[in-house]
């Protein structure tokens, strides 16, 4: 138990000490590069928060695991918006860029309508299933990375004074140090998350807690820690345009990069471990909540420009019912 507790505390040591490297790796780049933080958000930064529920979901598939593959990817969506974002919201709400938010949100909900659709017409996801998803994941990917581009040309000439990190002495950092701090800072929260969550996950499965239960709230809270830390870092440095790309950017990852891999390896029929008024309850309950914690953050956002403390308030509040619904159901 010692040494249990031991790890536990070095894992959250991990987390916070990656989060704040890979924070100011992330800005450092977008600044050297005149990216906008919310498209860095939504690609790099997502990529290195996402790499625990790669791991996880991957290992889970090779191991023949479809219960905590399939709930690691909805529950870390659910968790990643409405206990995530939803905190960074509540403490200080901000204006977003809408142009730069529209893509992002516009590919989760595609991604987020054909998982739907396998789940609830077909009830199994196959490997051409897996397949389509990855191939989601390159097109975002090249999309999101001409939008940057056209970004940075757009605004190299008026923001180069402005966005051109320098040091105390006049000096331009070196690109290497922030490619270092974010390479360094995403092996530590990687680590770090992997701690949490063997441990947290030992324990559930020792309660007799079946796995997507596991999956949906211990594995899914555990796995977007990173994410977590990196919101609260972005926040307290005053990045909140990075907090907030990084969970869309993680949210589309969870649906097209981890669920695509998982699927790939091993596919599997949509686990019915849990039953609800006589139906699949993550049918009727995850997916459905799924979707409405997205729709709840982005489209009044997308409407209005900005982001309101009633947004994080009332997401905080699902996540909340969401999981006392998965224990005590």
């Amino acid at each position: 138990m010692a040494v249990t507790v031991l790890m536990f505390i070095l894992g959250f040591l991990f987390l916070i000490k990656g989060g704040d490297w890979f924070v100011d790796g992330a800005t450092g780049i977008a600044h050297r590069f005149m990216l906008p933080e919310l498209l860095i958000g939504a690609t790099v930064v997502s990529i290195g928060t996402t790499l625990p529920e790669v791991m996880v979901s991957s290992q889970a598939a090779l191991l023949h695991n479809s219960g905590i593959s399939y709930g690691n990817a909805i529950g870390s969506v659910i968790c990643n918006t409405s206990l995530i974002a939803a905190l960074t919201i509540a403490l200080k709400p901000a204006p977003v860029e809408r142009d730069t938010l529209r893509f992002p949100t516009m590919m989760f909900f595609i991604a987020a309508a054909f998982y739907a659709i396998n789940a609830y017409l077909l009830g199994t996801f196959s490997r051409i299933t897996g397949l389509i998803l990855l191939a989601m994941f390159l097109v975002y990917m090249v999309m999101t990375v001409r939008q940057m581009k056209a970004e940075s040309d757009a605004e190299a000439e008026e923001a180069q004074e402005q966005a051109i990190p320098v040091e105390a002495g006049g000096r331009e950092t070196p690109l290497r140090r922030y490619v270092m701090l974010l390479i360094v800072g995403a092996v530590l929260i990687a680590v770090g998350a992997n701690l949490l969550v063997e441990n947290g996950t030992k324990i559930a499965a020792a309660l007799g807690v079946p796995d997507s239960v596991i999956g949906l709230t211990m594995v899914a809270l555990g796995t977007s820690l990173p994410e977590l830390v990196t919101a609260i870092t972005s926040l307290a440095k005053g990045h909140g345009a990075l907090s907030l790309g990084n969970v869309i950017g993680a949210n589309i990852f969870n649906l097209v990069l981890v669920s695509g891999l998982a699927i790939t390896i091993s596919p599997f029929a949509v686990p019915a471990e849990k039953m609800l008024m006589g139906m699949n309850a993550s049918l009727l309950v995850d997916i459905p909540v799924m979707f409405a914690v997205m729709a709840i953050l982005t489209l009044p956002t997308l409407a209005k420009g900005e982001l309101k403390r009633w947004q994080g308030i009332l997401l905080l509040c699902i996540y909340a019912a969401f999981t006392v619904f998965q224990f005590i159901s």
